[in-house]
């Protein structure tokens, strides 16, 4: 909540988080590999922070993983958090807060509590159903009965491992506007992975599925040289 104040949030729901977290200077790039085993992960490089995303998971999981490395950054920087499982509850913990503000969720929810009612609720704050139904029961909504009832019909219906009706992946404005100058210049993605000196492959899987679809097909190379900004 200090960060929201910080950043002049208030308690209304984060409408776009990867362009919000750019445009505070943290650098997201996407993980090269698809692996079930990390979700995402985040360091500091000299005064810049940086965030590594899965983006095979559901949109809403990604969201959340942000917001969990973002805790991370927040609170843990200069520590090693491998292995530190109140760590990783703490980044939880500020993940759900930073995106399901208190006052914003009582204020909204309505009585009676269903799966029916947080499966349209969850839309509101573009987190999981599953996500969701824990801010309620943190926020003492619902009961811990209540709340594990709940928890197995969602995954009765699909919502643990996945979002049945997810909402829209999130991209990044920084990726995209960066890829549009350099395509209006004739630069292909081969020229910079060549100027870069690393495999095209490797340059794909650092922002799949960040720059969204290009405007248009760059077919033509250029002449200039590209430089790595830091």
């Amino acid at each position: 909540m200090e960060l929201r104040q910080y950043w002049g949030l208030g308690d209304k729901p984060v409408k776009t988080l990867i362009p919000l977290l750019e445009m505070q200077g943290v650098r997201i790039l996407s993980l090269s590999e698809n692996t079930a085993s990390v979700n995402a992960f985040s360091f500091w490089r000299d005064a810049t922070p940086f965030i590594l995303l899965n983006n095979f998971k559901s949109a809403e999981s990604s969201i959340f993983d942000i917001a969990h490395e973002l805790g991370h950054l927040c609170m843990h920087k200069g520590d090693d958090p491998k292995g530190r499982k109140d760590y990783e509850r703490e980044a939880d913990l500020f993940a759900s807060v930073f995106l399901m503000p208190k006052n914003d969720v009582r204020s909204n929810i309505q009585f009676p509590i269903s799966v029916e009612s947080i499966l349209k609720w969850k839309y509101r704050w573009r987190v999981s159903a599953m996500a969701l139904a824990y801010r309620l029961k943190s926020l003492s909504l619902i009961r811990e009965n209540r709340y594990r009832s709940i928890c197995i019909e969602l995954s009765k219906r699909g919502y643990r491992s996945s979002e049945v009706e997810g909402v829209e992946r999130e991209t990044s404005k920084v990726w995209r506007k960066v890829f549009e100058a350099l395509w209006a210049e004739k630069t292909t993605k081969n020229d910079i992975a060549k100027d870069l000196a690393i495999p095209l492959d490797e340059l794909e899987g650092l922002i799949w599925n960040l720059a969204g679809p290009p405007a248009y097909p760059p077919e033509v190379s250029r002449s200039k040289s590209v430089r790595l900004v830091k």
